[in-house]
């Protein structure tokens, strides 16, 4: 997400997203199913998804992963606002000056 929004609009906007689901989804050679690739526990776990199921299982991927980039973005403004009010700015010759002291 490459505006900034404000944390309440971020929560909303998470708990907004209503289907989700890991993985990835490939075409199998005769077009009648369709390959889902996911992790679970540590292995690679394969579904056959009858085509009449994509389209839904298509948006729930993208609600995954709308639901990363929300997430990635909130903890950036976290961040950002936790580095704002609670670290000292420090700079290179600020480091320095202090070990010789």
């Amino acid at each position: 997400m490459k505006a900034k929004l404000k944390l309440p609009a971020l929560w909303e906007k998470i708990a907004a997203i209503e289907r989700m689901e890991r993985g990835k989804l490939c075409p199998m050679r005769h077009g009648a199913f369709y390959n889902h690739q996911t992790w679970e526990k540590g292995r690679n776990l394969v579904r056959y998804v009858p085509r009449e199921r994509v389209a839904e299982l298509q948006k729930a991927i993208a609600g995954y992963q709308q639901y990363l980039e929300l997430t990635r973005a909130y903890a950036d403004e976290v961040i950002t606002r936790t580095r704002q009010t609670h670290s000292p700015k420090t700079t290179p010759r600020a480091i320095k000056k202090a070990k010789q002291q």
